[in-house]
């Protein structure tokens, strides 16, 4: 089971928010470059998932600079989203050395873009599936898509992805445990590898979700203590 720790990005800071509420933010303890230095270290670290907030929410880049510097110091790959709508953001980050784009409100708006950005950057896309209950939420999580899961899923399936992310809202930030029954029904219905999102809280939490077929999760506020780590098999 990989590990994708989570370094959520406001103004230069890492940040985690409740549900997606902005007016709900917490500071991390580590600041960006600690925590990629910390995450490191870890061998069931897989990528380092870095998300542009204001970015997601404005529908452009605020983050770039930061996130040029946290590439510098490491060697582990990162996925970077929140903001990224255009095929000139790509393009920059890609100059910069990101692995790994994660495209979400667009790409679900816009599914030519998206096949568009896919046939540029084959296996290098994650599409960030966002989701109450089973509609898609797009623009930092305060509007409803028009898109179902399950519909959405069967339209990209086709697609040189490299995975779909799926955050249940409901579950990110609260500590409660991740949706591991919808994201293995995810899991089973397609190809795509499928990385859980949000609620994770140790190793209970990643046992379950390798028991129903998924291989990956991303980390957030856990992942910043001495106790998760040491918690891991």
């Amino acid at each position: 089971m990989k590990v994708i720790p989570a370094i959520d990005l406001i103004d230069g800071a890492s940040v985690r928010l409740s549900q997606g509420d902005y007016d709900e933010k917490i500071m991390m303890p580590k600041t960006p470059q600690e925590a990629v230095a910390y995450y490191s270290q870890f061998a069931q670290v897989g990528r380092i998932h870095v998300v542009d907030l204001m970015g997601a929410l404005e529908q452009e880049v605020r983050e770039q600079n930061v996130i040029a510097e946290l590439k510098q110091l490491t060697d582990l790959s990162l996925q970077i989203g929140g903001g990224l709508r255009d095929e000139a953001t790509l393009d920059a980050y890609d100059e910069l050395g990101i692995d790994y784009f994660i495209l979400g409100s667009r790409a679900i708006q816009d599914l030519a873009w998206l096949k568009e950005m896919v046939a540029k950057y084959p296996g290098r896309i994650f599409v960030g599936m966002d989701a109450r209950g089973e509609e898609l939420y797009v623009n930092g999580w305060t509007e409803a898509s028009g898109w179902q899961m399950d519909d959405y899923l069967a339209a990209i399936e086709p697609l040189d992805l490299a995975g779909i992310i799926y955050t249940d809202i409901a579950r990110d930030g609260m500590e409660q445990g991740p949706n591991v029954e919808r994201t293995g029904q995810l899991q089973a219905s397609t190809r795509h590898k499928v990385v859980a999102s949000g609620g994770v809280r140790g190793q209970v939490d990643l046992t379950a979700l390798e028991a129903v077929g998924v291989s990956e999760a991303i980390v957030g506020k856990a992942a910043q203590s001495d106790e998760f780590w040491e918690g891991l098999e």
